[in-house]
């Protein structure tokens, strides 16, 4: 009886051991199952980020050779950058999601970090050294060096009331009072030191933010700054700026060759939106060797008359890279009394034309039934081989340039002319590729300007980055206050613009120059343009030296 017992119990043991097993061995196979599949999510996560990535690197350099710069590009490589965040912060979020599960994670590839700025003080964090052997337990021992791991960390910035003291002193022969005189502000009745006010401005016209979340950021930061004080210094340094955009207005007017072009800016008015126009010349003569400085000047107007790019270049003569736009036909009228501006057509708005009506992946992508154009596409890819041979002789001289478009462009130029002729005559007036070819033709001594002048680029995309700020800070700002904000806005345009086309950052130019102008005399003013700005620091070094 008891051995049967006994037995009974083994026999119950050795089940309920066999199930543990079982069940232990179909968690461990669950677990390793779990572990492969975060691996493996992880993996797909960093091939979809490196072939957004790639895609990202493919759209910017068919931008870079086809000085592609339309609105809808623009929107494309956006989306891409947006997919681009989205794809690596997911390869991110399942890279740490595998190494909970399995300790274990792919290796995935990261763009190689640079080094920190050397000019970052640096905070040394010394942990505490061990006081014996965690082996032995010995007391006795030696340093043999150091290991250091670099953290970059932000520090929020810091917000200071800067006391200048003017101490009186009296003469005690003649009891004459001394004292030196009070320190220029920026602007009058100054308060707001001249790194603040280019802060405030920078973030304003250059990076697109409205003086109200200005103004709410600085309160989350303890100061109180409203709009109505943070509007009143931007109207005060914009004057105290004018001189210097007097300067840059007559350097840009003094070009032989100048990019112009215009985009909508919303002007709010009365209650309603209006729909303005902002207006750049930009010039830039670094494409054809040219030694003197690069400038972009804007203006502002209510709408899109004629009268506006009449009285933008009224007494200029020169040569004026733009789109077909019939405003700045009254500057090409040879009964102007200052003589007809040389009009140059840009082969990049030609290209568009034929470029959508050849565009495979977009049409595939919005599931457009239409078919591809081969007229379309075989004239963008003429277009493009005179693209090729135009960056061959970017940055020669303007004789050099004239000289190396005789051969081989010109006979691309000509030969595109012919076969553009006869396509036309094939096709129907309602044929949708006959649009871009009549733009073409019917200004073709326009567009083939540029084979006798060296001066002349392919496109007038510099004139089309230069506005690229405003269709950007359209997003942020959605409309100008009024006209004279719109205009303030294109005064402020030409400033910071500028101080980019020169390689100067343009925030810690306007905080020197705002700390200096009050007291440089104006014959010296042209020391402080963006070409011949040279920091306080720096000029300093160098009389030293």
């Amino acid at each position: 009886m008891f051995l049967a017992e006994r037995a009974a119990r083994l026999a119950e043991r050795d089940a309920r051991i066999a199930a543990e097993e079982k069940a232990s061995s179909a968690a461990a196979r669950a677990d390793l199952a779990e572990a492969e599949a975060s691996l493996a999510k992880s993996a797909a996560s960093a091939n979809e980020a490196m072939i957004t990535y790639l895609q990202l690197m493919i759209e910017k350099l068919k931008r870079e050779l086809y000085g592609q710069s339309s609105e809808r590009g623009t929107q494309k490589l956006e989306q891409l950058q947006l997919q681009l965040e989205e794809c690596e912060a997911a390869a991110t979020e399942d890279e740490v999601a595998a190494i909970l599960a399995s300790g274990t994670a792919t290796p995935r590839r990261r763009p190689v970090r640079k080094p920190f700025p050397d000019h970052l003080p640096r905070e040394r964090v010394v942990l505490p050294a061990p006081t014996s052997c965690p082996c032995c337990g010995s007391a006795r021992l030696s340093k043999l060096g150091e290991d250091v791991t670099e953290t970059l960390e932000l520090v929020p910035r810091q917000w200071k009331v800067v006391q200048t003291v003017r101490e009186k002193f009296a003469c005690r022969a003649c009891e004459t009072i001394t004292q030196e005189p009070a320190p220029f502000h920026p602007t009058p009745r100054g308060f707001v030191g001249p790194n603040l006010l280019a802060t405030i401005l920078f973030e304003k016209f250059g990076q697109h933010q409205p003086l109200n979340r200005q103004s709410e950021r600085y309160a989350r930061e303890g100061i109180d700054l409203s709009v109505s004080t943070l509007a009143d210094q931007v109207g005060a340094a914009t004057s105290a700026l004018q001189p210097l955009h007097a300067l840059i207005a007559a350097h840009v007017l003094a070009a032989e060759r100048l990019h112009g072009d215009d985009t909508t800016v919303p002007i709010l008015a009365k209650g309603k939106t209006d729909t303005g126009r902002i207006w750049t010349y930009v010039r830039d003569d670094r494409p054809f060797g040219g030694s003197d400085p690069p400038a972009a000047l804007y203006f502002a107007s209510k709408d899109r008359r004629q009268e506006h790019p009449d009285g933008h270049l009224r007494g200029w003569r020169g040569i004026l890279q733009a789109d077909a736009y019939g405003g700045y036909n009254g500057l090409y009228d040879p009964r102007r009394p200052e003589g007809p501006v040389t009009s140059a057509l840009c082969w990049s708005h030609a290209r568009r034309g034929f470029y959508e009506l050849a565009d495979i992946a977009a049409k595939a992508r919005r599931g457009s039934a239409a078919a591809v154009s081969p007229i379309a596409l075989e004239a963008v890819k003429r277009i493009d081989a005179i693209f090729a041979l135009e960056r061959e002789i970017n940055g020669r001289s303007p004789e050099e340039r004239a000289r190396a478009r005789q051969e081989p462009a010109k006979p691309l130029v000509d030969d595109l002319a012919t076969w553009l002729q006869a396509q036309r005559g094939t096709l129907s007036r309602s044929a949708a590729v006959a649009k871009p070819i009549d733009y073409m033709l019917k200004r073709w001594d326009r567009f083939a300007a540029f084979l006798d002048d060296g001066r002349i680029c392919l496109t007038n995309n510099a004139a089309e980055r230069a506005l690229r700020g405003f269709a950007l800070g359209r997003k942020a700002w959605l409309f100008a206050g009024s006209d004279r904000g719109a205009e303030r806005a294109a005064a402020m345009a030409t400033l910071i613009e500028t101080a980019k086309l020169n390689g100067v950052d343009p925030q810690a130019w306007l905080a020197d120059v705002l700390a200096r102008i009050a007291a440089i005399p104006q014959s010296r003013l042209p020391e402080l343009l963006p070409w011949n700005w040279q920091p306080v620091g720096a000029a300093t070094a160098r009389q030293a030296a």
